[in-house]
């Protein structure tokens, strides 16, 4: 008797529980394709090439994120998209090879709240800043969020020669240790992450982090006193920033988009 009556306590506070298939809600396509235009985007306003990554939290899932498939950015589409766990785990089981890097990500989104969208690049002009003692710097509005200052996380600091690449949960971590509550953070002989509480800022964030390493070289190179963004004026531009991002990102985004006309009229 007790026995039929535990058998019945536990059916019906099973029947009471959600399926995972009835947890999950099917992502908007809109978003899909916002994430694999940023891809896009990135590729065609040279900051990745064939490497690189972005990624955004997942609109109804904090504990998942969104992330392409590894291939170039540049290649990106909706169907590429896959939707990871924090422990870089492909949660639909989708087959789908992964980036080797997905722990950037991961991490940082455990780490940080605050934090809706990731971009890891190799961006060419941001790699001098991190293998020499000259800081990054805020040299112009559009740039401001590097204001609040850019740290460096040295892999070899605290895992010795590795291949310099953020393959595990481990280093991940440290990585996002590193960036603390910054906007951008370098990468000793590897590049950087940008991060930013929306998609298309932080697709901004990167253009400009590499737009403004170009501009403190050319800075550095004319000689004498640099008179870069005050923390205080970064603040203030930020403000104005993100409220105009979308003018970018609607640019951007038609200039990459899936099937636009490229042919020359007749």
């Amino acid at each position: 008797m007790v026995k039929r009556a535990a058998i019945a306590a536990l059916t019906a506070f099973c029947l009471v529980l959600p399926s995972r298939a009835e947890d999950a809600k099917p992502i908007d396509p809109a978003v899909l394709d916002d994430v694999a235009a940023a891809s896009r985007i990135l590729a065609d306003q040279a900051v990745v090439d064939a490497f690189g990554h972005v990624t955004m939290r997942h609109p109804s899932n904090p504990e998942h994120f969104l992330m392409t498939r590894s291939l170039a950015p540049a290649l990106a589409t909706p169907a590429d998209i896959v939707e990871l766990d924090l422990d870089g785990n492909d949660v639909n089981h989708t087959g789908k090879t992964l980036f080797l890097e997905r722990f950037i990500h991961a991490e940082i989104y455990r780490a940080r709240p605050d934090v809706m969208a990731v971009v890891h690049s190799h961006s060419p002009a941001v790699i001098p800043f991190g293998v020499t003692k000259v800081p990054m710097r805020a040299m112009f509005h559009n740039s401001a969020f590097l204001a609040r200052g850019v740290p460096v996380f040295d892999i070899r600091e605290k895992f010795g020669a590795t291949n310099m690449l953020v393959s595990n949960r481990e280093i991940g971590r440290a990585l996002a240790e590193s960036l603390g509550n910054k906007a951008a953070l370098l990468m000793r002989g590897h590049g950087d992450v940008i991060v930013a509480p929306t998609l298309p800022l932080v697709v901004f964030r990167a253009v400009y982090t590499e737009v403004n390493a170009r501009l403190q070289a050319q800075a550095i190179a004319l000689g004498g006193p640099i008179e870069a963004l005050t923390e205080e004026e970064g603040l203030k531009a930020e403000d104005v920033n993100a409220q105009i991002v979308g003018r970018a990102w609607d640019l951007w985004k038609r200039r990459v988009a899936i099937g636009k006309a490229t042919d020359k009229p007749n």
